[in-house]
């Protein structure tokens, strides 16, 4: 039963050689195209010349006879000449060879110019192949070297079956037979023609004997080790391993193929050859030389698949030891996965491909931020930089989840392999996925290495975690996170000094690293293991941290080159960041909320002295991040503690001075010549001051209270007189300092107002239906601040906005001021009658229903001499409203609950203002001038 399995390993191992020889061609990169290009055009610039010999030859053969055809003089006549003939003809010959060279020397850049449709030509792609070359040349051969290696399978197995031949024998013959190989694909390459090796990349008969040899002697060692026993473990494991890294060496003869077919067998070898008490020094030491021998191999052929193979190879085989061994020796595949990466710095690709891209001058169209993103991560070596980033950062998750006993703690070692990763990015043009995998790498570590972290991975494994005991409790977790930070900033000013000139896209992305993930990374730790009322380390470490950012950006500032200006930006951001991380360590409550506007207020004032153009959106994020504490916890310092004083209690400095500061952001950046930041600023400052003032009322009218009770028609008038006298506000200040944060603002503010009336006054809040008493003083009660006062602030504001603001904008104003001087009027009827409690529960008398109409048509009368007065439509129209209401109440209501000498003076009443009106009218439209 083992023969079988052998020969269907050797099967599949030759089927698999042969599909990677297929697929080599459609993986050949850039730089081998590029090779192939040149090799053509240098072919085609020797043979042009040999070509254009020939043809000169051939037309001077074809010219002699045509020549002999059409003289009339033989050759032989030429021979009978008289010697001034002979002179006639020497001086010809001698003028035709002085014509010749100049020719030639005429010729030479003519010749290079016609080569250049060929070099063209050659870079262009080939034409698509024909079925008898498919057949002949590429079919031929792979079913020949296949053929070869099962030709040789079956005759070891009839020799077996006949018993003619002993094991040693057997392997004997084999061994040979694959040396024969080898030696074999050795003699015809040497032979072959040098246009097969291009033409036939994939399918050169020297690379197929080579790989067919290479894996008899792979099934020859194996089957004395694992079928025969006739050598030990230590002798099979050293001699696949020569056959491997021969077969890698001649790789360089034979293709990128035979490479990969050397390298699967020298990571199956340490499979293949198993041992009662593994070395674990001697495997990762083995799996090391073997990828620096790929490297080596790649580097001098320019391979980018195997040597990619090659760094997946090695992270699973990290993988495999971490996750199935029951105790775990972190240094050798620590140590293999560092040389790994050392390797790839220095070895393959190393320098090679460390170019920078091709900046976009200033004059060329821009490309949108999407497009350069992509481009960014699709980088050259995009294969390499995914498989050694995915090979050093799974294994250093691992660590974290492994359930075997770790003999060092995994923050030591996740800490060294994310370090170097970085360490990678930061030294490569090329490397964007390994700096990106670092930084999320480094948190995402952190995170787990946390105490919700180890309860999530013990849920998930379903056994308890211990790490192993560090002296003190939790240091080596603070270590790592406040470490790595270190050196992702460390990393990152690296390559801004080295190459952030030359590469601006990837200089924004290290200083966003820079600026986010080590102010993330403490955040974890002071959340997780930090004393959360006042804690010295961490906030040493956000104010370095905020400090160094700041002077990195000063750097960049003093190099007075364009491409760090984004980087510049960044970097001020992340040191605000930091600042913050700072203040929330060693404060909290009011400190925490004012510090954050202050210091926002000093990047503000440093615009005099730095024309840096972050720094005012440093106060907007500042005002943003006051907000969110302010949604966060409204009462600043917890309802316990905030005083019942009105106005002079803790919200008075936790919503006024960030108000205050925003507001003076907003003045002295009044000149700022960015446009997008100004405006923000004006807007947030606009919200922050309407904010302030509205938590104050809302405090001094629930005694002290804040919470999400309904307000009262009295602190909702107050709110809706704030926002008609804010709208004004913004519109004074628009028509001072012209801005569309204050010209569309003042609208918003005025639409909102009206919005609070129709929802709230009207319905929601309205004595009449909430039954909520008006007070005893006849006058000043409920309804002069809850519908007169808003009236007359609709008014002025409408009368204010009139040649400032949009037609139909001032009409709304003036129609909703219309409507609750209307609804004053009317309510206060109602009091008359009813007294201080107007509920609808109560009903209607007589007199009142009189009284309606009486005074709607006055509020008619007095609207149409205002609105003739004021040269005001809006207000005409509105007392049209007025007097229709009246009209229609007299003859749906009144007719029918009046009586007596109510009923007859209510339509006298109506009568006579409806003339008076159209009198009115008559003699306003007589005195204005026709169109």
């Amino acid at each position: 039963m083992e023969i079988p399995l052998f020969i269907l390993a050797l099967i599949a191992a030759f089927v698999y050689t042969l599909v990677a020889s297929i697929r080599n061609s459609s993986r050949i990169k850039s730089l081998e195209r590029e090779v192939h290009s040149l090799k053509r055009m240098m072919a085609a610039g020797v043979a042009a010349p040999d070509v254009a010999q020939a043809e000169t030859a051939e037309i001077t053969e074809n010219a002699a006879p045509t020549a002999q055809s059409e003289g009339e003089t033989p050759p032989e006549a030429t021979a009978i000449r008289d010697e001034d003939t002979f002179e006639r003809s020497d001086a010809s010959a001698a003028a035709t060879d002085q014509e010749s060279a100049r020719d030639d020397a005429q010729a030479e850049p003519i010749a290079n110019t016609v080569s250049l449709p060929v070099a063209e030509d050659a870079s262009t792609p080939a034409a698509k192949e024909s079925f008898e070359s498919l057949l002949g040349a590429r079919w031929a051969v792979w079913a020949g070297g296949l053929a070869l290696a099962l030709g040789g399978i079956f005759l070891v197995k009839y020799s077996i079956e006949a018993g003619l031949l002993s094991p040693a024998v057997r392997l004997s013959l084999a061994a040979i037979f694959g040396l024969f190989l080898g030696l074999a694909g050795e003699a015809i390459r040497r032979k072959a023609m040098p246009g097969i090796a291009t033409t036939y990349s994939n399918a050169m008969i020297p690379g197929v004997l080579t790989a067919a040899g290479a894996l008899t002697l792979f099934g020859v060692v194996y089957a004395a080790y694992g079928i025969y026993g006739y050598i030990g473990s230590g002798t099979a494991f050293i001699l696949l391993g020569l056959v491997a890294f021969a077969t890698i060496g001649l790789s360089l003869l034979h293709g990128q193929a035979l490479a990969g077919l050397g390298l699967l067998g020298s990571m199956l070898t340490p499979a293949l050859v198993s041992s009662e008490t593994p070395n674990i020094w001697a495997l990762f030491v083995f799996l090391t030389i073997s990828w620096l021998a790929t490297a080596a191999a790649a580097r001098r052929q320019r391979w980018t698949v195997v040597p990619s193979l090659a760094n997946a190879g090695l992270g699973l085989w990290a993988l495999g030891y971490i996750g199935f061994s029951s105790t775990i020796n972190a240094e050798p595949p620590t140590l293999a996965l560092l040389a790994m990466l050392a390797g790839t710095i220095f070895l393959w690709p190393g320098r090679l491909l460390d170019t920078p891209p091709v900046q976009t001058s200033e004059t060329a169209v821009p490309e949108r931020r999407a497009v350069r993103i992509i481009r960014l991560l699709l980088r050259p070596s995009l294969a390499l930089n995914l498989t050694v980033s995915m090979a050093v950062i799974l294994p250093a998750v691992s660590f974290i989840f492994a359930g075997g006993s770790l003999d060092t703690h995994p923050a030591f070692v996740v800490s060294a392999l994310i370090a170097a990763l970085a360490a990678l990015g930061a030294a490569r043009h090329y490397a964007v996925w390994p700096a990106l995998v670092a930084a999320l790498g480094a948190q995402t570590a952190v995170s787990l290495m946390s105490r919700q972290g180890l309860d999530f991975i013990g849920l998930v494994n379903g056994t308890a975690i211990s790490l192993p005991p560090v002296s003190v409790a939790y240091t080596a977790n603070i270590a790592m996170a406040l470490g790595l930070g270190a050196v992702l900033v460390l990393c990152a000013f690296s390559f801004l000094k080295r190459k952030g000139a030359e590469d601006s896209d990837f200089a924004q992305l290290w200083a966003g690293i820079a600026a986010l993930f080590p102010v993330w990374l403490a955040t974890t730790s002071f959340v997780e293991y930090g004393n959360l009322g006042r804690d010295w380390l961490h906030a040493a470490y956000g104010l370095g941290l905020g400090l160094v950012l700041l002077a990195g950006a000063e750097w960049l500032h003093r190099q007075n080159n364009e491409a760090y200006r984004k980087p510049l930006n960044i970097l001020v951001l992340g040191s605000f960041a930091a600042f913050a991380l700072c203040l929330h360590t060693l404060t909290e409550g009011l400190a925490t909320t004012v510090m954050l506007s202050v210091i926002g207020f000093v990047y503000v004032l440093a615009t005099r002295y730095r024309n840096w153009d972050v720094l005012p959106w440093v106060m907007a994020v500042a005002s943003v991040a006051v907000l969110g504490r302010i949604a966060w916890e409204p009462t600043i310092v917890g309802p316990q503690n905030l005083g019942l004083t009105p106005v002079f209690n803790a919200l008075l400095p936790g919503y006024g001075i960030p108000a205050l500061l925003a507001v003076a952001s907003a003045w002295l950046l009044r000149d700022w010549p960015g446009v997008r930041a100004k405006n923000f600023l004006q807007a947030i400052a606009s919200v922050m001051g309407l904010l302030a003032v509205a938590i104050l009322i809302r405090h001094a009218m629930n005694g002290g209270t804040l919470d999400n009770s309904v307000p009262t028609l009295g602190e909702q008038s107050i709110y809706t007189l704030l926002t008609i006298g804010f709208s004004g506000v913004l519109m004074t200040l628009d028509l001072k300092s012209p801005s569309p944060v204050f010209r569309y603002g003042s609208m918003i503010a005025g639409v909102i107002a009206v919005i609070n009336v129709l929802t709230m006054h009207f319905f929601t809040l309205n004595p009449y239906f909430t039954g909520e008493n008006t007070g005893r003083i006849p006058f000043l009660n409920l309804l002069l601040i809850g519908y007169l006062l808003p009236a007359l602030a609709y008014g002025g504001l409408a009368y204010y906005a009139r040649g400032k603001r949009p037609p139909p904008y001032v009409s709304m104003l003036a129609v909703a001021g219309a409507a609750l001087g209307f609804a004053w009027a009317t309510l206060s009827v109602r009091r008359f009658w009813q007294g201080e409690n107007i509920a609808d529960w109560k009903g209607f008398m007589q007199g009142e229903t009189y009284s309606y109409s009486v005074v709607w048509l006055l509020i008619g009368v007095l609207l149409l001499v205002l609105g003739s007065r004021f040269n005001a439509r809006s207000l005409r129209l509105a007392s049209a409203a007025f007097v229709l209401i009246s009209v229609a109440k007299a003859f749906l209501i009144d007719m029918s609950n009046l009586e007596g000498v109510l009923r007859a003076l209510s339509f006298i009443g109506l009568g006579a203002v409806l003339i008076g009106i159209g009198l009115f009218y008559q003699k306003i439209l007589t005195r204005k001038p026709q169109a």
